[in-house]
């Protein structure tokens, strides 16, 4: 791998570890607020009762556990660049009583596993954080075995993702962070309807269909918005810290002022919006 791939990685990987307590306090949330992305892939996939599945950047578990459920003597590998994230899932799986299921700290660009290995692979909202994405494109497909459905989900466009854009704007406008280029790891890196499609293409993906899945983050207060998204979203924490606490403030303020400006009857519930992209090897 690449230095400067190796650089982006571990910075990955340090910044998931450090905020997965995060994501297990909020995951009753998160995990509501991404189920349609997950279903819709699960609905792409459909899984065979003895299938092998590779759940990638699986986080705090989803869809992986889900589809753990589904099967009847097939088996889930969930992988991600997070030793804690892992152990999140890991306690997840244990509550539910899901034993079919075995986690592995891997990079997706370098996959542990031998040629043709898996039914089917899923990767929710991993794909646009990927330093190299054909790369990762062509691992997977190398470990799919022919005929072996894949399906992601990446964040839709920034104009129908006011959850990202209400808190990520207020910041910018304030501290004027350096815009990352284009193809830089990032929340809409992907957003660009057919961007996937042809990558999944050159890495030898068929039959691949895209589709715009929506749903809603139900935070209910503009508080809960705020302590959410500054414990689970490593950028807005990094971008915040470097700031002085007068200007956290009148940031904190303004993202207040933005929510409530668009929901006026006080009930936060976020509209939302992600493409699902599926195809067969």
């Amino acid at each position: 791998m690449e230095h400067n791939l190796e650089e982006i990685r571990d910075k990955q990987k340090a910044s998931w570890n450090k905020f997965s307590p995060g994501w297990k306090k909020w995951d009753a949330l998160t995990m509501d607020f991404l189920q349609p992305m997950g279903d819709a892939m699960i609905h792409c996939i459909q899984p065979k009762d003895q299938a092998m599945i590779l759940d990638i950047a699986t986080g705090t578990g989803e869809p992986a556990l889900t589809f753990a459920g589904l099967l009847k003597g097939g088996k889930v590998v969930m992988t991600d660049l997070s030793e804690n994230m892992l152990e999140v899932a890991r306690e997840k799986a244990a509550i539910r009583g899901i034993k079919n299921i075995e986690t592995q700290v891997c990079d997706v660009c370098e996959l542990p596993f031998a040629d043709h290995t898996f039914d089917a692979i899923s990767c929710r909202f991993g794909f646009m954080f990927f330093p190299n994405m054909l790369l990762a494109a062509k691992e997977i497909m190398r470990v799919l075995k022919p005929g072996g459905k894949m399906a992601t989900a990446v964040w839709g466009l920034p104009e129908k993702n006011f959850w990202i854009t209400a808190i990520g704007s207020t910041i910018n406008k304030h501290l004027q962070l350096p815009t990352p280029p284009p193809e830089a790891p990032g929340m809409f890196r992907c957003a660009k309807s057919g961007l996937l499609q042809d990558i999944f293409q050159q890495a030898g993906l068929k039959n691949i269909v895209e589709k715009e899945v929506t749903s809603q983050l139900k935070c209910g207060t503009a508080d809960v918005y705020w302590n959410m998204m500054t414990d689970i979203a490593a950028p807005f924490v990094a971008a915040l810290s470097k700031a002085d606490d007068a200007m956290r403030i009148k940031i904190k303020e303004e993202v207040f002022q933005l929510v409530y400006q668009k929901y006026r009857d006080g009930n936060v519930v976020i509209d939302t919006s992600a493409l699902v992209i599926c195809g067969e090897k």
